[in-house]
């Protein structure tokens, strides 16, 4: 009977040390991720977005947002409340390359990229990044920052929320629009 025991407790303690060596070995394949931007949104003054030679310039005036050169139009405060925080907890989940002459291959070279720059109340760059999509998962895109080599895969696609187009960030004030009569 003490056999038994002494046999049935030492099967016991080898299960549990194969259970923590497991654990251990599982915990060695999470993917880590960091932060892509160290930046406050109470700091950015302009935010600067560029895309195949289209460009658009949002300014903070005072308390409120604008778009450069098309005053007719109001910020969509909405989509600029998603920009800031879909954009600015965007994090790193790999780097896909270090190599400058890959850039093309995830679309992240100055010519198949839309540029982000963000700019502080001292006219100062705090952020400038190039995004560029992904071709084969719609859920994430790339990211490299200023002159760094590395190419970061990002955790969510961000893609739309880096518009050129005034009309996505801007609306007409309601009393511009037209209002259709019945005759």
């Amino acid at each position: 009977m003490n056999n038994k025991f002494i046999y049935a407790f030492g099967i016991l303690i080898l299960l549990v040390i194969l259970y923590i060596f497991n654990i251990n070995k599982q915990n060695s394949y999470l993917s880590s991720t960091s932060q892509l931007f160290d930046i406050d949104k109470n700091q950015i003054k302009k935010i600067l977005i560029q895309s195949k030679g289209d460009a658009l310039e949002i300014e903070k005036i005072d308390t409120s947002w604008a778009i450069s050169g098309h005053d007719s139009l109001n910020i969509k405060i909405d989509l600029l409340n998603s920009f800031f925080d879909r954009v600015l907890s965007l994090e790193s989940e790999t780097i896909m390359t270090k190599n400058e002459n890959k850039w093309s291959t995830y679309n992240v070279d100055d010519s198949l990229g839309t540029h982000l720059a963000i700019i502080d109340y001292n006219d100062n760059t705090i952020g400038y990044y190039v995004f560029g999509k992904s071709n084969s998962d719609y859920m994430r895109c790339y990211v490299r920052k200023n002159k760094f080599p590395e190419v970061h895969l990002t955790n969510n696609n961000v893609m739309y929320n880096l518009q050129v187009r005034p009309e996505y960030w801007g609306e007409k004030p309601a009393a511009d629009i037209p209002v259709p009569q019945n005759n």
